[in-house]
């Protein structure tokens, strides 16, 4: 399984500015971020600690979602 980080990379730097554009450029940016984790409760809890933006734990529960039903496929 992939990490969600890996997932993540596919929005980053996209033309269109989105919420889920931020989150993985802020993912990417930040040097300790559980880049290696494909763990919810690990990854949520960082996003609880250092939430980068409003807005930002809704933004991951949705992507979180679709990265579930991606790595099930």
């Amino acid at each position: 399984m992939r990490s969600f980080y890996h997932f993540m990379m596919r929005y980053r730097g996209s033309h269109k500015n989105s919420e889920e554009r931020r989150l993985a450029d802020w993912m990417f940016e930040d040097h300790d971020f559980p880049k290696q984790s494909s763990s919810y409760d690990e990854v949520s809890r960082y996003f609880e600690w250092n939430s980068p933006f409003s807005g930002a734990l809704r933004v991951f529960d949705h992507l979180w979602d679709v990265y579930e039903r991606e790595e099930k496929e």
